[in-house]
């Protein structure tokens, strides 16, 4: 491969790289923001079900339906960051080359599947 070919996997224009790592900076904190839902759905539900089983609350399902909630709207934030991030990549390449392998996508789609791994968990019981 050419030597233009290596140099056009990242933005030479500045102001193309510094959006590129805004957008990467804005996906960061839509994990961060999932990553806190499922936490505290996860937290929440294994509390209340320990306290739903010992019989302290009455209502049984409001354990599942809690964390559900919870882990539902992590991976639906998680969907949409991961759509806004990837539609801004999508306009940068359309005016400059660059690797779309990024870290924090990888990081992004592992979320993903770990939400929903999550869901399925609580919804059978598994968790």
């Amino acid at each position: 491969m050419s030597e233009t070919h290596h140099r056009a996997a990242r933005p030479t224009d500045l102001g193309a790289l510094r959006t590129v790592m805004a957008a990467d900076r804005t996906l960061m904190a839509w994990i961060r923001t999932a990553l806190s839902m499922f936490s505290f759905g996860f937290t929440i539900y294994k509390v209340l079900d320990t306290m739903a089983e010992s019989g302290a609350i009455a209502d049984s399902a409001a354990p599942r339906q809690i964390g559900m909630f919870l882990a539902v709207l992590g991976t639906v934030s998680m969907l949409f960051g991961t759509i806004g991030y990837w539609a801004t990549l999508r306009e940068m390449q359309m005016s400059e080359q660059f690797r779309i392998g990024r870290p924090v996508l990888i990081m992004a789609l592992i979320m993903i599947v770990t939400g929903l791994g999550l869901i399925v968990g609580i919804a059978g019981r598994f968790v």
